[in-house]
């Protein structure tokens, strides 16, 4: 006889031996409680006499409610009777529910009599099972809260105690957990602790990713004395979770990506001898580029393709090929990778035609068994290309040859070109920026894995519209690996989200969800825009984090009142603090006697005569004394570019960056330094921007073109210190 099957395990299964797509509420109690967490005591009758004689065995007031696999929705069909105070009450209550159309056109299989618990917090927990990311938790104040207000938390399973307190912070009604108008606190460690026994590591969302796919405990009672699940809702998965990728080894990803960021040879697919096409516009972009090793095209028959030999197939190069450009005929690509024969270390498919398309969804399969029999590890397809300056590769024409510091990974080529062409005149220097496309065999995550453990590669950056394998990138965002910032900006976030939810957790949980949850608990900052990202990026190029000093509280420095204003409630609506000085920092300032039009209150606002004062070196004094005493997080300069002009012959905003450059070695680790130099757009001005955008980028000072932009990327960092200073 076979050993029954472990309590959790063997209520789903039970549910679903009997067909159901729901567990009844008596079993999901009964598996809450096989994992600690308190439900009212309980039992089922099978009908009204027979809910008499199970209260009577139970202590007043009691709660009824009807059992049917047809009526996921209790409370809507009439199907909930709550404060009955005898036995009677209970026979009574079912009989008149019995008599409800919505109760007697279903399959009723008996009626759960419950001893009601005791007045206190109403909280919804829940949990829904991502397509991506797997099992994520929520929580929320329970009635018109949730109903209404939608004030809810999410966070990607497992979660930490931490993670749980995080979510309760979150909560716009968080501070009646602790008591308002005169209530009662709750006992927020029963709360915590119910949630990482549904969602931390070991939890029921966990440990039964495979198995649930919604989940609603609503509502949850919470007092002083403990937390007491009331109902409970369990929607069982048609299917289980896709297998993640394993961990790869800790320095496995440099060896596997070295070759197509440093690629001793590249091999091109697709060109021809008679026209010009894209793999003939690499090659001549490869060759202007100053690409120093062998550049092979690879051709059937051609003798010679753009001045370089070619030769028929990647078995017959001279030597094995690092990296290969393929850009021929969708339906020809998987046979010519498969006879690569090991001499082909990465290929990167341009061509399209494949998963992208519904008709080319068993061709991409085809191409990655075919290259996995190559021996090939496959970039694409549907992409553009990879530029890396360090090892002379590009797509983009004229891309800056400077080798930066922030890597990029991309599933959008003209995406890609935009912030390369973009960020090169923000003064953005990449160390990579990879073209994924479909990401058909590469994943996301490998790359990032990639630049994570490459000492070129100080900052991530991330287009993305499907992760693929978002389990892996979670698990890798949260390890130890994990030890640079990561940017992201997501494709894809305004979906009609999940109107198909049967829980009310499932309903709630719109497309962002997941997003903003990994964003909660990893290094990783979320943007809505190409803009935004480059701005945050660029900050990361030039700012050192500082986990022990989140950017928080931030001095305002410039010209123009208006300005100054503005700044300040773009600084408050990031969530950073823009305060008047107060004590020797503002006796300080004023003694400086400063021209009538300046205020030192913070923002400080200095015309431009104060700033031409002592040519221009004036800002030192500022800056010192502001460095001295208030010690702000960061200091944010904004300099209207056209009250300059005309204005004599000192320009103090060459000066400037001497200033900062002084100001900074004086002051180390004190404040983040940050610069918007705002034009009028004519030429004359845009061009000067550019001369000092040059000449900041030599200071390493990150320019914005407005003084929200600069507010936004400051407070990304701010963010991301906080997440690296919350893992310890």
């Amino acid at each position: 006889m076979n050993a029954p099957l472990p309590l959790p395990a063997g209520l789903v299964a039970a549910a679903r031996a009997e067909g159901r797509a729901a567990l009844d509420e008596a079993a999901g109690k009964a598996l809450l409680g096989a994992y600690g967490i308190r439900t009212p005591r309980s039992a089922v009758a099978r009908d009204a006499a027979d809910a008499e004689r199970k209260a009577a065995a139970l202590a007043g007031p009691f709660v009824a409610k009807v059992v049917s696999p047809e009526i996921l929705h209790k409370s809507d069909a009439g199907g909930v009777a709550l404060s009955l105070g005898t036995p009677a009450e209970v026979r009574a209550a079912v009989e008149t529910m019995a008599a409800r159309p919505a109760i007697a056109s279903a399959r009723v299989e008996g009626w759960l009599v419950e001893e009601m618990i005791p007045a206190g917090r109403e909280m919804v927990v829940g949990g829904f099972r991502d397509p991506q990311f797997g099992p994520i938790l929520m929580v929320g104040l329970g009635g018109i809260f949730v109903e209404v207000l939608k004030d809810v938390a999410f966070r990607i399973c497992p979660v930490s105690r931490a993670d749980a307190a995080a979510m309760l912070d979150e909560l716009k009604g968080a501070a009646l957990l602790a008591g308002a108008r005169g209530e009662a606190p709750v006992d927020r460690a029963a709360l915590l602790d119910l949630l990482v026994k549904i969602g931390g590591e070991g939890g029921l969302l966990t440990e039964l990713a495979d198995e649930i796919a919604e989940l609603d405990i609503n509502p949850v009672i919470v007092s002083a004395s403990g937390a007491v699940a009331a109902d409970a809702r369990f929607v069982l998965a048609r299917e289980p979770m896709p297998a993640a990728a394993g961990p790869d080894p800790a320095g496995s990803s440099l060896e596997t990506f070295r070759p197509l960021f440093e690629p001793a040879s590249v091999a091109v697919l697709g060109a021809s001898a008679k026209e010009v096409g894209i793999a003939n516009t690499f090659i001549r972009r490869m060759k202007d580029f100053g690409y120093p090793h062998a550049i092979y095209p690879i051709h059937p028959s051609a003798g010679e393709i753009e001045g370089l030999k070619a030769y028929p197939s990647l078995a017959a190069t001279p030597e094995p090929v690092d990296y290969a450009y393929v850009a021929m005929g969708a339906q020809r690509i998987p046979e010519v990778l498969a006879a690569a024969a090991g001499r082909c270390r990465i290929a990167q498919v341009i061509s399209s035609g494949f998963g992208e398309v519904e008709d080319g969804k068993a061709l991409q399969e085809d191409l990655v068994a075919a290259a996995r029999k190559g021996g090939v590890r496959v970039l694409g397809p549907n992409c553009l290309g990879t530029y890396s300056p360090r090892g002379g590769l590009t797509f983009p024409v004229g891309a800056p040859k400077e080798v930066g510091t922030i890597g990029i990974v991309a599933q959008s080529g003209g995406l890609s070109t935009d912030i390369i062409k973009r960020g090169q005149w923000r003064g953005l220097r990449f160390s990579g920026v990879v073209t994924i496309g479909n990401s058909a065999d590469v994943k996301p995550h490998e790359l990032v894995d990639y630049f994570m453990a490459d000492p070129q590669t100080a900052a991530i950056g991330l287009y993305l519209e499907d992760v693929k394998d978002g389990r892996a990138f979670f698990d890798l965002l949260r390890s130890e690996r994990a030890t640079k910032p990561v940017v992201i900006l997501k494709g894809g976030r305004s979906g009609r989200g999940r109107e198909a939810a049967l829980s009310h957790t499932g309903a709630l949980a719109g497309d962002d969800r997941a997003w903003d949850s990994l964003a909660a608990q990893a290094p990783v900052a979320l943007v809505k825009t190409v803009d935004a990202f480059i701005d945050v990026l660029l900050a990361l190029q030039h700012l050192k984090l500082r986990p022990g000093k989140p950017t928080h509280s931030v001095t305002l420095f410039g010209n123009g009142g208006g300005s100054s204003v503005l700044g300040t409630d773009a600084f408050a609506e990031v969530g950073l603090d823009v305060s008047p000085f107060e004590g020797e920092t503002r006796r300080l300032l004023e003694a400086m006697k400063l021209p009538p039009g300046t205020s030192v209150a913070n923002p400080i606002d200095t015309p431009v005569r104060t700033l031409q004062e002592k040519d221009g070196w004036v800002a030192g004094e500022i800056l010192d004394i502001v460095y001295a005493h208030a010690r702000p997080d960061a200091v944010a300069m904004h300099l209207n570019l056209a009250a300059f002009v005309g204005r004599g012959s000192v320009d103090p905003i060459d000066n400037l960056f001497a200033v900062v450059e002084e100001t900074q070695r004086k002051w180390p680790g004190i404040a983040h330094f940050c610069l918007a130099l705002r034009s009028d757009g004519s030429p004359e001005l845009d061009e000067k921007r550019r001369h000092y955008r040059d000449k900041a980028r030599a200071a390493d000072v990150p320019v914005f073109d407005e003084i929200p932009a600069m507010a936004l990327a400051l407070a990304a960092i701010g963010h991301l210190e906080r997440r690296f200073a919350a893992r310890g």
